[in-house]
């Protein structure tokens, strides 16, 4: 894509000046000037010119050159020979997106030592299973694994890509889209081909406060990433096996800048938020640092993980580790209790794939509420405590009796 200033039309009124999020723009001698090292091409300019002055052109590629790109592939993310989670979600909406464009679901694997990974893969229900092996890649590093993932991309031009929105999928999956001149859609929240037969990639935008559905129609591979925990697992296949690819490697692409000192994993306080069966978030209700003691003592009793709302953590009272919602954790709990928490949309982006979801506010027009399976309209200072001395009391008690009143 380009963008152009169209000097007969243009007057230094400074209004794409005043619109530009990165400066990129300065008037000289009444024209408008684009610095383009600092463009992003986010079209605020065009939008904000009322003579029409600003352009954007796209170069569109031809349709046949489109026609070469076909099949679904999901970058089949492992550590230390264990495939990632959420490779095995991408495997589920993936094997939907390839049945619906008549074509193949491959996953693509990058590493050393990966026999286990690779049966552990070809026993699900995928069509192909491509193998990268090399001592090199066995150790994850960006500039490698973005140099190997782009050189057989070009060779194989799959249609569509897919990759977890992981720390890994996030840090080059954006690289190996800009070598391949596309598009890459990051956290997104559903996935599906349209009429149009294109991938309609939907996440979160402004904010959280809508939700933007974003098309790739001019380049390939249409590329998506996509957190934990958003889509179900897949189920294993019922026959038959993958087809295993094993690619040749290419030294030449293993140069690297980085060197790996250490791998130091992290475990947050009360719990695993990802993968606890029972969460108890704190939102804006929650008043300041001191008024998620009652959310931690229930916590406790119920040996649940802990999670907060932006708001709370924006506010310092509970650390960002424990976010739920689009710019913190997906999560998928059996149980979700929002205490305080009003629901706006990024939070919900966050929470909806859980299994019951039980909403404690004082507004009764909280949007929370609309997505909750339970709500109840009261004081969480109230009720949280009564719940949780209630739940203590019960402890014990004859099953017959383990009654809430």
């Amino acid at each position: 894509m380009s963008i152009k200033v169209d000097p007969t039309k243009c007057n230094g009124c400074t209004l794409c000046v005043k619109a530009c999020p990165v400066d990129a723009i300065e008037v000289k001698d009444k024209l408008a000037v684009i610095d383009l090292d600092k463009c992003t091409l986010c079209s605020a300019c065009v939008s904000a010119c009322r003579f029409k002055a600003i352009s954007i052109e796209v170069d569109k590629q031809p349709a046949e050159d489109l026609q070469n790109y076909k099949d679904v592939w999901v970058f089949g993310e492992q550590r230390d020979g264990k495939v990632a989670p959420v490779v095995f979600e991408l495997i589920n909406v993936g094997r939907q997106l390839a049945d619906d464009r008549s074509s193949e679901l491959s996953v693509i694997i990058l590493g050393d030592n990966l026999d286990e990974a690779v049966a552990d893969l070809a026993s699900y229900p995928v069509d192909k299973v491509y193998v990268y092996e090399a001592p090199e890649l066995e150790i994850y590093d960006s500039e490698r694994y973005c140099r190997v993932l782009t050189d057989v991309m070009r060779d194989y031009k799959p249609e569509i890509v897919l990759a977890g929105a992981t720390t890994t999928g996030r840090s080059f999956m954006s690289g190996v889209a800009i070598r391949l001149y596309t598009g890459l859609t990051a956290d997104c929240t559903g996935l599906e081909i349209g009429e149009d037969g294109l991938l309609h990639q939907t996440r979160p935008a402004y904010g959280g406060n809508i939700m933007a559905t974003i098309l790739c129609p001019y380049t390939r591979p249409q590329m998506a990433t996509v957190r934990h925990k958003v889509f179900p697992t897949s189920a294993k296949r019922c026959e038959g096996e993958a087809e295993i690819i094993r690619l040749t490697p290419k030294p030449a692409l293993f140069g690297s800048r980085s060197k790996f000192v250490d791998f130091v994993e992290t475990v947050g306080e009360q719990g695993n938020l990802v993968d606890a069966d029972i969460i108890i978030s704190g939102g804006r209700g929650l008043g300041g640092p001191e008024g998620s003691a009652p959310i931690r003592e229930l916590a406790d009793e119920l040996g649940a993980a802990v999670g907060a709302s932006r708001a709370a953590v924006d506010a310092g009272w509970i650390p960002y580790a424990h976010q739920v919602g689009q710019t913190g954790k997906t999560v998928c709990p059996k149980i979700y209790i929002a205490c305080g928490i009003s629901g706006a949309v990024q939070h919900q982006v966050g929470l909806k794939s859980s299994d019951v979801i039980i909403a404690i506010n004082r507004d009764p027009n909280a949007p929370v509420f609309d997505i909750a399976t339970h709500g109840f309209v009261g004081d969480i200072f109230e009720v949280l405590p009564a719940l949780t001395k209630k739940i203590k009391a019960l402890r014990g008690a004859p099953a017959d009796s383990c009654v809430i009143q």
